[in-house]
């Protein structure tokens, strides 16, 4: 299945549970809530969101406003946020939680600082694709975004952000786009079970490793158990000592012959009395 055929199947069922559950019958007032809070918590130096007039009663007025794609453009019920490259300045938009039916969220080349919200499982609970790239976020990166089980893509390249990229993103199943470049990341990069993340992905994060970038460094060392073993054998006693050695789980010099004898994993020294 391709990944536009997915991403279809996903919203074509998403519609479907939103129309069964009734949330749609409560989706005008609540997704109105959800704009107004964006607009009042953002500064908008340039007046990109100056048609955002909430003195409005009809039915898909807020289906007019720049940036904002609805479910039906008849129905006050927000499909995607597209506010890329506005100039938009402030923390992450909590107020979005509001809108409920959201499927893509793009805020990318921005002013936007402060942290990524911990919950932000709750806040965008059905988006597929997320775009925080290009801003001035700092922190970490939340644990609470592998609960975003609908992310086809994340995009969090160019930013401030600190400490390891949590290991559990690697479990997001429908991932196909992941970027967190230029950042200052450390540790190990997740693994993807499903999803095949090139290098540039995580370009200028020098404290990143593993993947595709080169191996981690520092690794704990496996040792081997000592083993005393005798035997007799016509007449002699045959002695076997198996000496602990230390054995690297990777090697930190690639470039390095892991057949060079000073990389001895094991001695056994053979004593006959």
């Amino acid at each position: 299945m391709t990944m536009k055929s997915s991403a279809l199947t996903v919203l074509v069922v998403m519609y479907v549970w939103l129309l069964s559950s009734g949330s749609f019958s409560y989706g005008a007032k609540s997704d109105i809530d959800c704009l107004r809070a964006m607009k009042d918590s953002l500064e908008d130096p340039f007046n990109y969101l100056n048609t955002w007039d909430f003195n409005n009663s009809t039915e898909g007025f807020i289906c007019r406003f720049t940036g904002i794609d609805c479910w039906q453009t008849d129905e006050n019920r927000v499909l995607t946020i597209r506010l890329s490259d506005m100039g938009l300045k402030g923390e992450f938009p909590r107020g979005i939680a509001n809108c409920t039916a959201l499927t893509g969220l793009d805020m990318s080349s921005n002013k936007l600082y402060g942290h990524i919200p911990s919950k932000i499982s709750q806040i965008l609970e059905f988006v597929t694709s997320l775009d925080l790239s290009s801003n001035n976020f700092s922190g970490h990166i939340s644990l609470e975004l592998a609960n975003c089980s609908s992310l086809n893509v994340l995009k969090l390249d160019n930013n401030q952000l600190t400490g390891h990229i949590p290991s559990q993103i690697g479990l997001l199943a429908r991932i196909k786009t992941f970027s967190v470049a230029n950042n200052h990341l450390t540790g190990p990069v997740p693994k993807f079970s499903n999803a095949t993340i090139s290098a540039d992905s995580y370009a200028g994060n020098a404290g990143l490793c593993g993947g595709p970038l080169p191996p981690c460094k520092g690794q704990s060392k496996q040792r081997f158990i000592g083993i005393v073993a005798g035997a007799a054998v016509g007449g002699a006693t045959v002695s076997t000592l198996v000496v602990e050695c230390p054995k690297e789980e990777e090697d930190d010099d690639p470039d390095r012959n892991t057949g060079d004898s000073d990389h001895l994993e094991e001695l056994i020294v053979v004593l006959v009395e």
